[in-house]
């Protein structure tokens, strides 16, 4: 399937797909041309790689998971052991990304609520 086609079922635009190609994240077939070429496989890939992107994932971390997830049905799991440590550091980075928002919105609440009446 030519880009548009892969924009198309995964949502994702043309552009967005160029730019996961720069990252390394995909890999099409060209033709002599130089069109593009996906596989069926590209739209699952292409999924994860937005899975992988909403959980905050930087994109060279992508690089180095996306090659090593299984599908367990109910999302994404790690197949290579060796990443886990890095996974964890990025699940620690979101925790702490989340403490912050959260406690950003209180103070905004805060000072929401004290200029309202």
């Amino acid at each position: 399937m030519r880009i548009g086609e892969l924009a198309g079922q995964t949502g994702v635009s043309p552009r967005l797909l160029r730019y996961y190609e720069e990252q390394g994240l995909l890999q099409p077939r060209r033709r002599p041309s130089g069109y593009r070429e996906y596989g069926e496989g590209d739209v699952e890939r292409v999924r994860r790689i937005r899975v992988l992107l909403s959980a905050g994932l930087p994109t060279t971390t992508i690089a180095d998971v996306l090659p090593c997830t299984v599908d367990i049905g109910g999302g994404l799991a790690a197949a290579c052991p060796d990443l886990l440590p890095e996974l964890r550091r990025e699940r620690d980075r979101i925790s702490r990304s989340i403490t912050e928002l959260s406690t950003a919105r209180t103070m905004l609440d805060t000072i929401i609520g004290a200029t309202s009446h």
